[in-house]
């Protein structure tokens, strides 16, 4: 199963989007499922559901961050390339789904009733919120591994 089969399949296995991205891309850079699954499960439905930047973004954030960030070392270099290949991705994203904040991209605010509802009502997990998962994995394997 490639990686972004493998997101696909945990995002409809009911972990959220950011769980999706960063809990399959994490275990490649010697972070644990698990530990990478608790670590990201706040950040699902923009940041907590509040509809700030989407969970698929933040998730993939934090597997560039895994693959070429700045540690104790503080390499000044490897915070650079994180920051470029960051830009990369964001452009790519946004391109793809017009916005990387989830309210835009939803077109409600999943953190009422009312919004919960339309995203019910409208398919949108499968609509949007897939499509964003799938999105993010693929501009991954695109940048990380071309």
């Amino acid at each position: 199963m490639s990686r972004i089969e493998e997101a696909l399949s945990s995002f409809k296995e009911d972990f959220n989007c950011a769980q999706s991205i960063f809990g399959t891309y994490a275990p490649h850079y010697g972070l644990d499922r698990d530990i990478a699954l608790k670590i990201s499960t706040g950040f699902g439905g923009g940041m907590g559901r509040s509809g700030r930047t989407c969970g698929a973004v933040t998730g993939a954030y934090m597997v560039i961050g895994l693959k070429n960030g700045m540690g104790l070392n503080k390499d000044q270099e490897a915070k650079d390339k994180t920051y470029q290949v960051l830009n990369e991705f964001s452009n790519h994203f946004q391109e793809r789904n017009s916005s990387m904040i989830c309210k835009e991209i939803l077109g409600c605010d999943i953190n009422t009733s009312e919004g919960m509802e339309y995203f019910s009502q409208n398919e949108l997990f499968e609509k949007k919120c897939f499509h964003c998962v799938k999105n993010a994995a693929e501009i991954l394997e695109e940048i990380l591994y071309k």
